[in-house]
């Protein structure tokens, strides 16, 4: 069976990296990728990485009929935050699969846009229908999804992390610190003064401190794992590299806990997941590079008494484009590890 596929906002670096993936992907064919700022434009001349793969594919104009146009049966929306939800409502027709990479239908309290996106949901009635596109957590509710949320790449990192203790009951579900770092691709394709290369190099920022975006998803999901009402402080930092996060969290104990085993609560949860590794060692960001792997790991510091989970990946595979691809084929039936690289790029 082969899908067809269409990308609407392909040129950016979740666009880029949906080709790469999908260029690999046995059931997959991308049929149209749109990119309104570089229609016209040769994707192999944008992105040279994927000119074997895409020796003619070309970017063009996103039309309210792409999907009639081209017959797509499954489509990705990688359209900066707050746009999707103008086009996925006319995409949705019953049979086919949209698959959202933004953070539109993410939270399901139509409420918290307006604090943390500063609009109100335009289609809040969609909310509802969407499934969040995290297999780790929700892979019965999205087989047979027609609309998926991704994750964000720092909520997909901090979850992981943190949900198998809090599932387990081993740590409170308050006073909990995420303190993660990304690298510059997260920020997007479009210069920015923030994302600059004389500004990035050689520099370690904080960001968003207090008041970002992704810290009610991931109470959201923290709530769902613990059965309460979860409260995090999230601070996201930015590093001089092009991939990856890595999410250190901390969390205190409900009970007596040890380094071992907190270790084997991660083993319990994730040894049957096809791209979570449980580690000994602290986790790396480059271990995960351009692959779909999760490598994570847990500490009891008896001096302090705090639980430390930490977790790294690639914030462009599993934290982007991966886990679209990985959510779409769970809600399509097909094989969930189908298209993706569980091994990392190294050196």
């Amino acid at each position: 069976m082969t899908v067809r596929v269409g990308i609407i906002g392909a040129s950016g670096f979740t666009g880029a990296e949906l080709l790469r993936l999908i260029a690999g992907h046995p059931d997959l064919e991308v049929v149209v990728a749109t990119g309104d700022s570089q229609a016209g434009t040769a994707v192999a001349d944008l992105y040279p990485s994927l000119a074997a793969a895409y020796p003619d594919l070309r970017f063009v104009p996103a039309t309210d009929t792409i999907a009639d146009d081209h017959d797509l049966e499954l489509v990705f929306c990688g359209l900066p935050h707050g746009t999707s939800q103008a086009i996925v409502p006319a995409l949705l027709d019953g049979k086919r699969t949209v698959v959202d990479l933004a953070a539109d239908f993410r939270l399901k309290d139509a409420s918290l846009y307006p604090q943390w996106y500063g609009e109100a949901h335009t289609v809040p009635e969609l909310l509802a229908d969407a499934v969040y596109g995290l297999p780790e957590l929700f892979r019965a509710e999205l087989a047979g999804a027609k609309l998926v949320a991704t994750p964000g790449c720092y909520v997909t990192t901090a979850t992981l992390a943190l949900a198998p203790f809090l599932q387990a009951g081993l740590v409170e579900p308050t006073g909990i610190i995420v303190d993660a770092a990304s690298g510059v691709s997260g920020a997007g394709r479009v210069p920015k003064p923030t994302n600059h290369f004389n500004t990035v190099d050689e520099d370690f920022t904080a960001y968003g401190v207090l008041n970002h975006r992704h810290t009610p998803e991931i109470e959201q999901n923290l709530s769902h794992a613990a059965g309460v009402a979860a409260q995090v402080l999230f601070t996201p930092h930015l590093a001089p590299m092009n991939r990856g996060i890595l999410a250190t969290c901390y969390a205190r104990p409900t009970e007596a806990v040890t380094t071992e085993s907190l270790r084997q609560v991660l083993h319990d949860a994730y040894d049957l997941e096809p791209f979570m590794v449980v580690r000994e060692q602290s986790p790396s960001t480059k271990a995960t590079l351009g692959s779909q792997a999760v490598h994570v790991t847990a500490f009891a510091d008896d001096r302090t008494g705090w639980v430390v989970a930490i977790a790294a990946l690639d914030n462009l595979t599993k934290g982007a484009s991966g886990g679209a691809i990985q959510a779409a084929n769970v809600a399509l039936g097909l094989q969930e590890t189908a298209g993706l690289p569980l091994v990392g790029l190294y050196p």
